[in-house]
Formats: C-alpha cells, structure tokens, sequence
C-alpha cells in the first residue's frame, strides 16, 4: 500500500475480535502512566488494525502541555500509534521469546495536522507493511472522523535489559 493512501475506511471495516488492555500488556511492557492504547480492534489479522485511545482530562501531559489548553503531544499520538502495532502483533514478531521489545527504528513523513484534546477518542488504524525483526506500518490518528496525524513507522526487534 503506498503511504498516500488514506486509512479512514479502517474505521468502518468489521472487527474481527479485540484485544483489551491487559491482553495489550501481556505484549508490550508498557504500563501506566505511559500506556496510551486502551484496546485494539482486529480487523484482518496480520495487516489491519484500529488502536483506540479515550483521552481523559487527567492524563499526566497535560498539566503542562499546556496550561488552560490541553493538547496531547504529537510524539505521544506517535507512541500511541507504536503501541498499537506492538500491542497487535509482538507475540507473533517475538516468536515467543520474552526479552525481546520493538524498538524504533526510525518514523518517516510524520505530519501532524488536527489537535487532540481532553475529551476525545483516538482511533488510530495501522497497516502492516512489512513484519519480522525489521517491521514498517502506516499508521494514522482521527478524531471524529478528522485526520490527525499520520506517519510510517519503522521498528527492530530489541532485546530487553535483564
């Protein structure tokens, strides 16, 4: 898929199951307060996915990002989005070894283009481009059906410190 294309009909695709929050932190070693999906929709196994996050008013961030105008910082709608792939597919990039952690790699063309507020609904539809110990996805963010943010992620399988 070309990462020009957009991703707004993953948002009407039919879920074919969900993983909840603690199925997401069996894979990812990510915890609050820097937990930032609450569940991801599968929609075809190995290649779509919706990652949601609620957004709440207490979220550690906004206290000072920023003052009497919340607004969730671009590189954690990124880290949001990273989760998602994570929190999708780590099981089945780690083959069942528990050390190893994704790890970025590196994020191209990120663009940010909508703010994200106390309040809102982030659905973040990723498509896997390219799995294994090198992994690539196109990920994008909406709020209310309005594009956010958008970006190719680029990700290698660590191996956590013991």
């Amino acid at each position: 898929m070309s990462t020009k294309k957009s991703l707004h009909t993953f948002l009407t695709l039919p879920v074919q199951k969900v993983i909840d929050q603690e199925q997401i932190k069996s894979s990812i070693p990510h915890r609050d307060p820097f937990l930032l999906v609450d569940e991801i929709r599968v929609l075809e196994d190995g290649k779509k996915y919706l990652g949601i996050r609620h957004v709440t008013a207490d979220e550690f961030y906004f206290q000072g990002h920023f003052p009497g105008n919340p607004v969730m910082p671009g590189v954690l709608v990124i880290e949001s989005m990273s989760q998602t792939y994570g929190g999708a597919v780590m099981d089945r990039v780690a083959n069942g070894k528990n050390n190893s952690i994704p790890l970025f790699l590196s994020i191209e063309d990120a663009k940010f283009r909508g703010m994200i507020c106390p309040g809102d609904t982030l659905q973040m539809p990723i498509e896997i481009l390219r799995l294994g110990k090198i992994s690539k996805i196109y990920a994008e963010a909406y709020v209310n059906g309005k594009l956010c943010t958008q970006a190719t992620l680029n990700f290698f399988l660590g191996e956590k410190h013991v």
